[in-house]
């Protein structure tokens, strides 16, 4: 009778060799360091090793060796004349079985050989392994994103959620890609996303989580459209034109105030570009919201009659410490100074910082009353020298 062909069997025994070009193999893929999975690796082993030896302390550890494909285990232990614990210390006798010239105080290493180590160091490799690379690919991710919070990002949509709108953005960024969230709080109310479509999105925040890095983006911040404004005009990128303040109802209007210390330089001027080519770029990838460019002035009286652009304004007058101000206005420009539903003295409100009183030129006595008003409540003049005038 022919003898049956003996069936070669897998061996789980840990193979030094495929061990190290494994490791290499996913440094090269991966850019995960060799050190770092070895590292890894050696603590798995170790704790596992020590979880199931009681008593073995520091005096255990781990050679791996490249060149030769080795991976060991050693125990050191301490020779000593009465052993109180078997895991780190050896008798005299005990020791000169294994080196005949050992003495009281030496330290004796030997190899450890448990009967199933290669195929346990062989799983827990494969494990650490690859929650190492799942570990090192999200703190990659993480670093690589960190750099690019309050940076514009280029990403393609993946997936939108019939159920809330969130929508899933891939975005990449260096060597490493990842699905970021758009929420539908920071999607634009008049915009329509459809999967496949490549949009500019602003990093607001990268967070650590178990699952890994979470990259949460916005279409409506501010910040969006001043990055948009950097890469349309060179001015800005290189700072001859400076951004002091943004104002934003993302979908409708924005208000952005433009400063620069070159006085050959016309800051709007550069921010429109010829033919207003570069403002209408900005416009077209914000889906026609309407953008205002103003000059920023230190002086709050010429800052606040520009921000209420298109509105002609006949006087400033600021208040309470420069906080509040109050603008008269014809009164054939208070709806265009107020704007649709207040929208236009808002944003001015907002990219100036000051509170923003609007009047018609028909009520400015108002204000002069008011003023009057306000000045006798905050005399210095106190109760018995009124008195004394009376």
């Amino acid at each position: 009778m022919a003898k049956r062909a003996s069936k070669a069997t897998k061996s789980n025994e840990l193979d030094g060799k495929e061990f190290f070009a494994a490791i290499s193999m996913i440094e090269k893929e991966k850019g995960i360091p060799k050190s770092y999975m070895l590292d890894k690796i050696t603590q798995a082993l170790l704790s596992a090793y020590k979880r199931d030896n009681e008593g073995v302390q520091d005096n255990v550890y781990i050679e791996a060796n490249e060149n030769t494909g080795d991976v060991k285990m050693f125990l050191k232990k301490d020779v000593v004349e009465t052993v109180d614990n078997p895991a780190t210390e050896l008798s005299l006798d005990e020791a000169r079985a294994k080196l005949p010239t050992a003495q009281i105080g030496d330290v004796i290493r030997s190899e450890i050989k448990p009967r199933n180590f290669g195929r346990i160091a062989a799983q827990t490799a494969r494990q650490v392994i690859i929650q190492g690379m799942r570990e090192a690919e999200h703190s990659m991710v993480y670093d690589e994103f960190t750099s690019k919070e309050h940076e514009m990002l280029v990403g393609t949509v993946t997936r939108i959620d019939p159920r809330n709108g969130a929508v899933s953005v891939r975005i990449g960024s260096g060597s490493e890609v990842i699905d970021a969230y758009l929420s539908p709080s920071e999607q634009v109310r008049t915009e329509s996303l459809h999967e496949g479509d490549r949009i500019n999105v602003y990093v607001v925040e990268v967070r650590r989580t178990n699952r890994g890095p979470q990259i949460l983006i916005s279409r409506t911040h501010p910040g969006l459209v001043k990055r948009l404004f950097e890469r349309e005009v060179p001015e800005i990128y290189d700072g001859t034109v400076e951004i002091r303040s943004i104002a934003r109802e993302a979908g409708s209007r924005t208000k952005i105030a433009v400063w620069s210390e070159d006085s050959n330089v016309d800051p709007i001027g550069a921010c429109v570009g010829p033919k207003g080519a570069r403002v209408n770029s900005v416009t077209n990838e914000l889906k026609d919201e309407k953008i205002d460019i103003i000059q920023y002035n230190d002086d709050p009286v010429i800052y606040v009659a520009a921000a209420l652009s298109p509105a002609d304004v006949i006087s400033v007058k600021t208040i309470d410490d420069g906080k509040n101000c109050q603008v008269v206005v014809p009164d054939d420009q208070l709806s265009l100074a107020i704007g649709k539903e207040g929208q236009n003295a808002r944003l001015a409100a907002k990219l100036t910082g000051l509170k923003i009183d609007i009047k018609p030129e028909s009520a400015a006595h108002e204000f002069e009353q008011n003023s009057v008003a306000e000045d006798i409540d905050n005399s210095d003049v106190d109760s018995e020298e009124v008195e004394t005038l009376d």
